[in-house]
């Protein structure tokens, strides 16, 4: 997997071009006030902000190509005579014990483990591990920017649709959900935790794998899904978007909050997420490697948006600030923490949605907790300086920011463990 474009092993790139009816990218592309301000931008800076056709057109395709391993697992074991319960037994075997410890493994789950366990050769591992440290340095921010960054990609049906079959992040499930992909991005980034063979990170990747593989199988079964207008459910291209999300995006927009992200670090994120992805299934005929094209594929998707999720999308975002408001039950210190939680999330989402899109929902009013950035804001940068121009400080930081998120990540749990079931019925 590089950053040109690559052929499938699978056939899968012989397929004719298509693109989703909702994701009508050819057609905005034409649109004058696209043209006029690519036009403007590229006059100015020299930067063009779409990619190039070919490109396009890989990432088009690719809405409608899933992960063909996983999900030969999935739908001969899990989904076959063995069973969920009888197959998520026989997963967590492998994944302490090792694939041989499981001789009875069907052929499907060792096709599974061969890939999974296979490092590519263009895997390195020091920026594998860099751009986990700089996840652990951002603490539980990581967590607050991802999920009110997400919030803007709710207005599309081919992300809420799923999402609100599934339920997870939808109405009093929101903050399960959330917590459960939390223990994820705490999994995934302790030291050494992807390249480390029986690690919980590659466990916890492997397992988010199956429960994709699986939402998308009884998903796209569904009436309610139309492939014609966003092509598969889960795909390839919304699995790459959801790197870019976590590396180039959170690497440029927390320098609004103070983070100092270099764009030398950004370059280290994106490795550790096209690794991460590697576990996840993701295999895209074209990856963005760089700063440029990780911009231009989030703006290939801004401008092909369809804002047309209505109800579903209105309840997943309208669902996510009230997850972390205070529940019957709380008090002194646990209540305390809830109220925080949600004033300082509720300003992320308003920080971090457009203005047009947030005022066509029901969010909380933001004044006067939109000043605890601002306040912060000299605070943090001044620990951003430290931690890069003082020797140790740096050290000390992280090991305080991962215990932070740790703490904060349990007394959200309060006593429950995260599950990445892959068997749970949609909800309608």
């Amino acid at each position: 997997m590089t950053g040109t474009l690559e052929t499938r092993a699978s056939g899968e790139s012989d397929t004719p071009d298509r693109c989703p009816s909702a994701f009508p990218y050819w057609q905005a592309k034409a649109r004058p006030g696209v043209r006029r301000v690519r036009g403007l931008i590229r006059a100015v800076t020299g930067f063009d902000i779409l990619p190039t056709d070919e490109q396009a057109r890989a990432l088009c395709n690719d809405l409608y190509s899933g992960d063909p391993t996983a999900e030969r697992f999935v739908d001969e074991v899990y989904h076959g005579d063995l069973g969920p319960q009888a197959a998520r037994a026989l997963l967590e075997r492998a994944l302490t014990e090792g694939i041989d410890s499981v001789p009875e493994a069907p052929d499907a789950m060792k096709a599974l483990f061969d890939e999974f366990e296979t490092v590519p050769e263009w895997v390195q591992p020091e920026l594998v591990e860099q751009g986990a440290e700089i996840w652990r340095r951002w603490g539980t921010m990581l967590f607050s920017f991802a999920g009110a960054e997400t919030l803007e990609i709710y207005t599309e049906s081919a992300v809420a649709t799923p999402l609100s079959l599934a339920g997870g992040y939808a109405g009093d499930n929101a903050l399960r959900r959330f917590l459960e992909t939390s223990r994820f991005w705490i999994d995934v980034s302790e030291p050494g935790a992807l390249l480390a063979a029986g690690s919980r990170g590659r466990a916890t990747a492997l397992k988010v794998r199956i429960m994709h593989v699986s939402v998308r199988a009884r998903v796209a079964g569904h009436p309610e899904w139309d492939a014609a207008k966003w092509g598969l459910p889960i795909s390839q291209t919304y699995m790459l978007l959801t790197l870019i999300a976590g590396s180039v995006t959170p690497g440029l927009a927390l320098w609004t909050l103070g983070y100092h992200t270099t764009p030398r670090e950004i370059r280290a994120l994106i490795h550790f997420q096209k690794y991460m992805g590697y576990l996840l299934g993701v295999r895209t005929t074209w990856y963005p490697e760089t700063i440029g094209d990780s911009v231009r594929t989030l703006l290939t998707t801004v401008v092909s948006r369809s804002y047309d999720s209505g109800e579903y999308g209105k309840e997943l975002i309208e669902s996510y600030p009230q997850a972390f408001a205070p529940r019957e039950g709380h008090r002194g210190l646990a209540l305390l923490r809830a109220k925080y939680n949600f004033r300082i999330n509720s300003v992320y989402s308003a920080m971090f949605m457009s203005p047009g899109t947030r005022r066509k929902y029901s969010m909380p009013k933001v004044l006067p907790w939109i000043l605890i950035p601002v306040v912060r804001f000299p605070l943090i940068t001044l620990m951003e300086l430290a931690r890069r121009f003082v020797p140790g400080v740096g050290t000390l930081h992280e090991k305080i920011m991962v215990v932070h998120r740790e703490n904060w990540y349990r007394a959200q749990m309060d006593g429950r463990e995260a599950q990445f079931d892959a068997s749970g019925a949609l909800r309608r």
